[in-house]
């Protein structure tokens, strides 16, 4: 057994099932409906993607080398962070009526869990850092790079697509209490804080530095 392998499907675990702006944006679609926290969750899965390709590719080290660059998508990153936190701010101050049927959502909303999901990780300014210092380091010696860390990314992506929809599932399982107008106003505010106060953080970090 590669223990080198084990152990990083532990860390990764760990790094993919920490809460964060991700994390909050899958609830907060699953709470929509379930097809749209599961399309939110892909989405997840596929801004990983793109940050362990460019890892593999290299393309995080230029990133990371040029300051510009750098802070350019800390700003993205962290402006679309903050415009998701106000309008579930905004949507959590306004009455609302009971949320549909999951299974009545339609097809427009799965496109929006999906882009949200997507554009909220794949503008995550720490996800280049992290995957460019996480990877080389389970690399044996003597081993070949890329297959290895083809690999490592692999297993990544695999746990996102696991744990994300496993979060979905979990919310609409939870969806009759949930979805009461009350609670649902409640997790919107609680969601909406935490996605502003990242948002703003993100944002204001490159601009004060």
């Amino acid at each position: 057994m590669d223990a080198q392998l084990v152990a990083f499907t532990g860390v990764a675990a760990g790094m993919v099932a920490m809460p964060g702006a991700d994390f909050t944006v899958v609830v907060r679609n699953a709470l929509a409906s379930r097809r749209a926290g599961v399309a939110c969750a892909i989405g997840v899965a596929g801004g990983l993607l793109v940050h362990t390709a460019l890892a593999v590719a290299g393309l995080a080290a230029v990133l990371i080398a040029v300051p510009v660059l750098f802070r350019t998508l800390q700003i993205l990153g962290g402006a679309y962070v903050l415009y998701l936190g106000v309008r579930a701010v905004r949507a959590a101050l306004r009455p609302q009526p009971a949320v549909a049927d999951a299974d009545g959502e339609t097809a427009d909303g799965m496109r929006r869990g999906l882009r949200q999901g997507f554009l909220t990780n794949v503008l995550n300014p720490k996800a280049p850092v992290l995957f460019l210092s996480l990877l080389p380091q389970f690399v044996p010696d003597g081993a070949p790079v890329l297959p290895r860390t083809l690999l490592l990314a692999t297993i990544v992506v695999a746990l996102a697509l696991v744990w994300f929809p496993l979060v979905a599932l979990l919310v609409d399982r939870l969806g009759t209490w949930l979805r009461r107008p009350r609670t649902t106003r409640a997790v919107e505010g609680v969601t909406g804080g935490a996605l502003t106060a990242l948002g703003a953080t993100l944002l204001v970090q490159p601009l004060t530095h």
